[in-house]
């Protein structure tokens, strides 16, 4: 789809982040640019979420054409290192699951509505 963050085909990686109490902060501030990191080992977009009801629950998502392309991001040793230097901050395991994209689009794709 033109204009979509990713293409139907797409693995979608999601991983669900606790973080500590009073850690919240530090941890969005910390592991944004980990999460950005994601696209240079070949994603094709990223995401991280933080709950505004629950402002220690954090989601990150990233997008790869196969499991082994996210494998060399979270097992890298950048990854692995950024992610001990912050152990203690979040809750342990780390959980994450691999989705199919079926669909995926924009705001840039969707036409105007006709006015009456």
């Amino acid at each position: 789809m033109a204009g979509a963050l990713v293409d139907t085909g797409t693995k979608a990686v999601q991983i669900s982040w606790s973080i500590n109490p009073f850690r919240g902060d530090k941890f969005e501030e910390a592991w944004l640019p980990h999460a950005e990191a994601a696209l240079r080992y070949g994603a094709k977009g990223w995401l991280l979420f933080r709950q505004d009801d629950s402002r220690l629950s954090f989601t990150q998502y990233a997008f790869f054409e196969n499991k082994i392309e996210w494998e060399r991001y979270w097992y890298s040793e950048e990854i692995s290192n950024a992610r001990a230097e912050i152990h203690g901050w979040f809750q342990v395991p780390i959980e994450y699951a691999f989705l199919n994209v079926k669909g995926a689009g924009s705001f840039a794709e969707v036409p105007q509505a006709p006015t009456a």
